[in-house]
């Protein structure tokens, strides 16, 4: 017997922004985050015998030491910024359609999306938040996803500057949902569930708002 299996659509589109390498509004597969790779202590071993190298001038020891300290150096830095930023849920916060840009779809906004995507949406709200409604923005993709700014890339992003990335939801953080998509969080509800606000799902370059399990997100934390 022959099962042929069926097509199934997604409602969610994908959102874009500015790419300084490439206008394509395709999403980049560099944008992605990398792969952790875990080694054990006997492979490293292994791996280190079979190489055989070791520094042995006075050049290439005084080379390794500065490479170990730079390093030590850029993970003490990170960990800082991570350690030092502190965020309490504020609670509920204003919702609403108030995106304030018009041409849906035909450009990029002063902050950098596209107009009526999900980013652009999410990047407004933001500033608003941050008491940023005029330009100059707090918040535009030079600053906030300056690596891409589809909404495929904007983890990765938020793990390089080094702000908060977290499976727990609070208000006012980005959810990064499902299918290349970033939504706002409104509102943390009794049960547990979370209610977003977003732009262009479902709905093409429309608003909406809707209630998913926390655990089918990633939060990501307001800059700071």
């Amino acid at each position: 017997m022959l099962a042929v299996g069926g097509m199934f659509g997604v409602m969610g589109l994908p959102a874009y922004a500015m790419n300084p390498t490439d206008a394509s509004t395709s999403a980049d597969a560099s944008s992605l985050p990398a792969q952790s790779v875990v080694s054990s202590a006997s492979t490293a071993a292994a791996a280190s015998a079979r190489d055989g190298f070791t520094a042995t001038t006075p050049e290439e020891l005084e080379a390794q030491k500065l490479a170990t300290e730079q390093a030590a150096t850029a993970a003490a830095s990170a960990a800082a910024r991570i350690t030092s930023y502190v965020y309490s849920d504020p609670g509920p916060r204003q919702a609403g359609d108030d995106y304030p840009f018009g041409g849906m779809g035909t450009g990029l906004s002063v902050l950098g999306y596209y107009m009526g995507e999900c980013t652009d949406f999410v990047a407004w709200r933001l500033n608003r938040d941050a008491g940023s409604t005029g330009a100059p923005f707090a918040w535009a993709w030079g600053n906030l996803t300056p690596g891409g700014g589809n909404a495929s890339s904007w983890t990765s992003a938020w793990n390089n500057h080094g702000w908060p990335v977290s499976g727990v939801p609070v208000a006012g953080a980005v959810a990064v949902t499902e299918y290349m998509h970033v939504a706002y969080v409104k509102e943390v509800l009794g049960d547990g569930s979370v209610l977003i606000e977003e732009y262009n799902y479902g709905n093409y370059h429309q608003y909406g708002s809707r209630v998913i399990p926390a655990g089918s997100a990633t939060y990501l934390y307001p800059p700071g």
